[in-house]
């Protein structure tokens, strides 16, 4: 196997006998071979699209699930990768009989066989360096628009889930997966392949917003409790606002508490969700914590989307899946055709099990800052500005990862002065969520905008605030510190660049994906800086 798609990657560079994730060379070297028929059910999609067809949606939703279940903790079941890559022949030979006539390039042409060790024998052929003649820095670009779509494909599940679809979005899956299959494009035409995938990363985000603020109402700020209450509970995991809704109105009047957990906390400002009482509370922290704070759980956990580890045996009989995300020998929760989903072994098992003894003393954070609740404030943050009481913006925030190094956010953010405000969001914030930063101008300095697609929130603030002081986003006392782990990081940054948002600081590392010469387009062209110290770049930044 070879994998350099997150930033935990071995040695910095790539991932050779298991991935550092947990998933094993097996389910490695599937995901790249389903990537490899994705790419070949997309040269015959867009020579159909080019008749003037239009993607089923079926086949559409069938791309988003694939993409997806190949990001970074997500999906470890071999089995799951076999019956996919089943899947897309049949999806491959449809769309060529539908076409009529056979593309003679090697992903389109390639015809999967039947056993798991045929696959694996096959799976060498989609390698990351199966093509030993491409230029490098081709190859760097590929791969980054790669783990765009991948990023995209898990918005693009999210709002789909709750009946919300681009369908600019949709046919972009299938141009883009058939360009990187294209030996034609230069390196130039590669690059506008790249920011066109940030395009279409903003627009997906935005789509997924209206899908989040139409269905259960605009965030709005909520004080969340960190705290355990006395009782049988569920623990729910990951992104999806449809399982949390689904799993609240099944636990209705039975005694289970719902707490959330990681990037399921900013559900807690819509209305929609925090109007169910025993939506009680928050757990723990970020998802790399969850092999500790799972261990002696007395209840049950259910992963809704990426973000899982390998569970302990400690917790393996209690934590279930449903969604594309997947473990072997985990129990999975399926969607009914109906699109609805059947809850009740998890509920009677957190039933059976009791849950905490007894409740611990309330301990509150806020939540709920996304754009229409900021730019509420717009007039008073406006005022602030001009007479001087608020004289900086930071976004800080990404995916967080578990390696050493990352405390870094959370010393940049207590360094902060006490006139700015912090913007953050995605699971990075738990670094430094629970910490008390006081107030500026009568407003909270930390202002919590919610889950990684919500960098829309943050993008849509910054503009607001631009146009009302007359300046560019480029011209704002702001400030942008990223972390990145996965694909969906991937997909934010290149939103980012597409706005034309300049002096991103990224790290804590920069991919192992990107060659010097990316890296160089990207220095000149955007000014992304790799993050150093705290105190160094906060005196460039003040400088």
């Amino acid at each position: 196997m070879f994998c350099f798609q997150c930033e935990q990657t071995a040695h910095g560079t790539g991932c050779t006998i298991q991935g550092v994730c947990g998933k094993t060379a097996d389910v490695a070297n599937m995901q790249d071979l389903l990537i490899y028929q994705l790419k070949g059910i997309s040269n015959y999609m867009a020579k159909l699209m080019e008749k003037g067809e239009e993607p089923e949606e079926s086949l559409v939703e069938f791309m988003e699930d694939s993409l997806f279940m190949t990001l970074t903790n997500v999906n470890f079941n071999p089995e799951d990768h076999v019956r996919q890559l089943k899947e897309s022949a049949k999806v491959k030979a449809m769309l060529k009989e539908k076409l009529g006539y056979a593309l003679e390039n090697g992903e389109a042409a390639y015809e999967l066989r039947e056993t798991k060790e045929e696959i694996l024998e096959d799976a060498v052929r989609a390698g990351i360096f199966a093509d030993a003649t491409l230029d490098p820095d081709i190859r760097s670009v590929r791969e980054t628009i790669k783990y765009g779509l991948k990023g995209i494909s898990a918005y693009a599940h999210q709002a789909r889930f709750i009946n919300y679809v681009n369908p600019n979005v949709s046919r972009f899956f299938f141009k883009a997966l058939d360009k990187l299959t294209d030996n034609n494009l230069n390196l130039g035409e590669n690059i506008q392949l790249l920011l066109e995938t940030g395009k279409h990363a903003y627009l997906v985000m935005e789509t997924l917003d209206k899908a989040n603020n139409e269905t259960y109402e605009a965030p709005t700020p909520h004080k969340v409790n960190v705290n355990v209450k006395k009782g049988p509970f569920i623990v729910i995991s990951g992104h999806d606002l449809r399982d949390l809704e689904m799993l609240l109105q099944q636990t209705e009047g039975k005694g289970v508490n719902i707490y959330t957990h990681g990037e399921m906390i900013p559900t807690h400002g819509y209305e929609g969700l925090k109007k169910y009482p025993h939506l009680v509370g928050n757990y723990g922290g970020a998802w790399q914590n969850q092999q500790k704070e799972f261990s002696d759980l007395p209840g049950c956990v259910l992963m809704t989307t990426n973000c899982l580890m390998r569970p302990a045996k400690s917790y393996a009989d209690r934590i279930y899946t449903t969604n594309v995300v997947g473990f072997e020998g985990i129990k999975h929760i399926p969607k009914k055709p109906d699109g609805t989903k059947d809850f009740s072994e998890i509920i009677e098992q957190a039933l059976s099990l009791g849950g905490f003894p007894e409740d611990e003393p309330v301990k509150e954070i806020l939540v709920g800052f996304g754009h229409k609740t900021t730019l509420s404030y717009a007039g008073k943050i406006l005022e602030a500005v001009k007479n001087g009481e608020i004289k900086h913006f930071f976004v800080i925030g990404g995916c967080d990862g578990a390696k050493p190094g990352r405390d870094y956010y959370t010393q940049f953010a207590l360094a902060t002065p006490k006139d700015s405000i912090i913007l953050t969001l995605a699971c990075g914030k738990y670094r430094f969520n629970k910490l008390d930063f006081g107030e500026v101008a009568g407003l909270p300095r930390l202002l919590d905008v919610g889950q990684c697609n919500d960098v829309y929130s943050a993008i849509r603030i910054a503009a607001a605030l631009a146009e009302a002081l007359g300046v560019t986003v480029n011209d704002l006392p702001l400030s942008l510190i990223v972390t990145w782990y996965e694909q969906k990081a991937v997909a934010d940054l290149l939103a980012l660049l597409w706005v034309d948002v300049k002096g991103i600081r990224l790290g804590p590392t920069l991919p192992a994906f990107v060659t010097p010469n990316v890296l160089n387009f990207l220095v000149e062209n955007y000014g992304i800086k790799p993050i150093t110290t705290p105190e160094k770049d906060l005196a460039e930044i003040f400088a």
